[in-house]
């Protein structure tokens, strides 16, 4: 299961549960174990790096877990499951490009300035009269 650009999980490394669902399917939820669980363990995983570990870790846990019980079919919620744990993880692993400061606009400044002037003539327009002294 491809995670990101630089990372792959081998399937084989998911764990995957089922047990009954809460969901849709009236009596056929009754019999049918239909609700997947998909459970990754990072610290155990030979795919990831130490700094991709650290990274999934630092921001879901040492156990990711996706679930899917939307479906009635078990091969559905299996899939539904799996790409939900595979967003979580791309997303997990994404580093975050650094800002690069910039300057405001002019327009903004000018806006900004503009808005202050006329809050000021608000809060003068309030005063009393003789409080200028």
């Amino acid at each position: 299961m491809p995670i990101g650009r630089h990372a792959s999980i081998p399937l084989r490394e998911i764990t995957l549960r089922a047990s009954r669902s809460s969901g849709p399917g009236g009596q056929h939820a009754n019999v049918t174990a239909s609700r997947i669980e998909a459970i990754f363990d990072v610290g155990a995983s030979t795919a990831l790096t130490d700094e991709q570990k650290r990274r999934v870790i630092a921001r879901l846990g040492p156990r990711v877990v996706a679930v899917a019980q939307d479906e009635r079919s078990q091969t559905r919620n299996r899939e539904l499951a799996l790409q939900r744990l595979q967003r979580r993880l791309t997303s997990a692993l994404r580093v975050a490009r650094p800002r690069h400061e910039t300057k405001p606009t002019r327009a903004s400044v000018q806006r900004r300035l503009d808005s202050k002037r006329r809050q000021s003539a608000r809060k003068r327009d309030r005063r009393h009269p003789g409080a200028d002294d």
